[in-house]
């Protein structure tokens, strides 16, 4: 082998090692980016909303029925101020009696080249109630037991070497009183705010208009091409 034939070689056998390794950093990335926002699934589950706040980058932020809440700041009024304060008063933890189950589904995580972003969309199917062994928490649900149907379409970024959230955006689209099911639910249109912080406390810093619940069926924007046309749907 001539001495120009060993070059070439050698230049194509570094291609391929960057190239396998780029593949595996994107593969790795995309794994720590499930994982993240199945930990996410959990600890709402239980309500540990302080190690759900824990999960975001110090710029992070959620868009919530037709609000958004920037920054820690608005994270921490959003799930400690507003839901901890409203699901288990206060405490940060599960209370007896209190169902709130989120199972995560057909995730879709596109990982950016560089592996240090990422984008992902998510189902979520919750079911949630009051035992009626705890009459104390009466009231602070809309319904007795109900179903919730909606989609995740998050930004996820590398901070300080741990994968975060960075834009939490979840759409729930439907609610179903577990007696009445989804046919016969009226929209919780109660829900949608019409007053941000600080005249609400609790509020979002920016109202997002043009929010509707189920029998609206709007789509929340793909982050991705359609893989086959390479069109983006908006």
């Amino acid at each position: 082998m001539s001495t120009t034939e060993a070059s070439t070689d050698l230049e194509e056998l570094r291609r391929t090692v960057d190239d396998l390794e780029r593949r595996l950093a994107v593969a790795e990335a995309r794994h720590e980016v499930r994982t993240l926002h199945h930990k996410y699934g959990y600890y709402l589950d239980k309500c540990l909303y302080q190690e759900v706040v824990d999960l975001f980058s110090r710029d992070g932020e959620v868009v919530f029925i037709g609000g958004r809440y920037r920054g820690r700041a608005g994270v921490e009024r959003l799930y400690l101020q507003r839901f901890r304060e409203r699901f288990t008063r206060g405490h940060n933890g599960p209370l007896p009696g209190f169902l709130l189950d989120h199972p995560m589904m057909q995730d879709v995580v596109t990982v950016a080249p560089d592996a240090r972003s990422a984008k992902a969309r998510i189902r979520a199917l919750m079911q949630a109630g009051v035992h009626h062994s705890v009459p104390e928490l009466a009231g602070r649900t809309s319904f007795e037991q109900w179903w919730e149907g909606g989609v995740y379409e998050n930004s996820y970024v590398v901070e300080d070497g741990v994968w975060k959230i960075r834009e939490l955006h979840y759409t729930p689209f439907w609610h179903a009183d577990y007696d009445k099911g989804w046919a016969r639910t009226e929209p919780m249109s109660h829900l949608i705010p019409t007053t941000t912080f600080p005249d609400d406390p609790a509020g979002p810093d920016e109202l997002l208009p043009d929010f509707a619940f189920f029998p609206a069926t709007d789509v929340v924007p793909f982050h991705y091409p359609h893989p086959v046309t390479g069109q983006a749907w908006e």
